[in-house]
């Protein structure tokens, strides 16, 4: 039986009300649950606090084994550690899967078993221990799905949100894009990049899918996957990057945090053109193409030398592909603070 749960305890840290993400999420809740219907079960949709919500189920459903897929941002981990605790004085196993990354944290590692700082040798073990994995095609009916019906979706009001009408990319691109993309991923003007990142954030396409696709049609591409991959792992390893430099010494910058610059920078009015288009383009559709990502981050950490965790918190509201260990590896590199970061 499929469960999906709206946790509470993210939801009220969103600002906005009509955040696309909710909206994204809740929309593919809705497409997946019918098609988990058409294979003869259905997909149960809860909102609350998860610890609330799994004493519930258990209080009306006979649960032997719960599984989920791996998580490794803080917040993220300590939540599973509590629902594993509930689960295990049920006597019921709670089994963690990977599905977010092609490579877990401890996968990809030195030989002396620490992780890696430096991407281009994570790379390199990275792309050594990658090979074709043999996947079986689903099934048209499962006999196993839990034979019931679980109702209607939460209404809106039940999460204290409302629809968006930021549209989300398409997850099907034309194979050029992979193709070209050494050629034109620095060109924010041109369409050279997937746009696929909201997808690969939520799960709407699949990582192992999208890297063999980039093994036969471009390296660069796949590089960034990489990059991705390299991102999770850093974040497991060195949980303290939420708050702090990787780089201990930049803890100590004495950062200028003038206010009336950041907000100029955070609606897109500084007065520098390039700068400006990212901010408003950010604002008004949840996209920013990588290139302006790192300029305009540079701006404000070595321009205005306004501290990146400023800016980190700004993009974390507005991405639609927000993803707590790029956004932080971006922002950290960016202000030269990363692990194997430009100065």
């Amino acid at each position: 039986m499929p469960v999906f749960i709206f946790d509470t305890d993210i939801l009220r840290r969103l600002e906005d009300k009509d955040d696309a993400r909710v909206t994204f999420i809740y929309h593919t809740l809705e497409e997946l649950r019918l098609a988990v219907q058409q294979q003869g079960g259905d997909l149960l949709v809860k909102v609350g606090k998860p610890l609330d919500v799994w004493r519930d189920l258990l209080q009306k459903l006979k649960v032997r084994k719960v599984f989920a897929n791996d998580d490794y941002e803080p917040y993220a981990r300590d939540r599973d550690a509590s629902v594993n605790t509930l689960l295990k004085e049920n006597g019921i196993d709670f089994l963690l899967s990977k599905d977010h990354v092609i490579f877990e944290k401890d996968e990809v590692v030195k030989d002396d078993g620490k992780p890696y700082t430096v991407f281009t040798p994570y790379s390199r073990k990275w792309k050594a221990r990658l090979q074709a994995a043999d996947y079986a095609p689903a099934k048209e009916h499962n006999p196993n799905w839990q034979q019931a019906a679980y109702g209607k979706m939460p209404a809106w009001e039940e999460m204290g949100f409302q629809p968006s009408s930021i549209p989300i990319p398409s997850s099907v691109i034309r194979p050029e894009i992979i193709k070209d993309y050494h050629l034109q991923r620095n060109f924010p003007g041109v369409e050279g990049t997937s746009r696929l990142s909201v997808h690969l954030r939520f799960g709407t396409i699949s990582i192992r899918q999208l890297a063999a696709r980039a093994l036969q049609l471009n390296e660069t591409f796949l590089n960034e996957l990489i990059w991705r991959d390299f991102y999770q792992m850093i974040l497991w390893h060195f949980p303290q990057v939420v708050t702090e430099s990787f780089k201990p010494a930049y803890n100590h910058i004495s950062w200028v945090n003038n206010e009336e610059h950041f907000r100029r920078w955070c609606e897109g009015t500084t007065g520098y053109p390039i700068v400006d288009a990212g901010m408003r383009e950010l604002n008004a559709t949840g996209f920013m193409h990588n290139r302006v990502r790192m300029i305009t981050a540079s701006f404000l950490t070595k321009h205005l030398l306004t501290d990146w965790r400023w800016g980190e918190a700004w993009f974390a509201r507005h991405l639609l592909d927000f993803d707590l260990a790029s956004n932080n590896g971006g922002w950290q590199w960016a202000a030269g603070s990363g692990c194997d970061a430009a100065p």
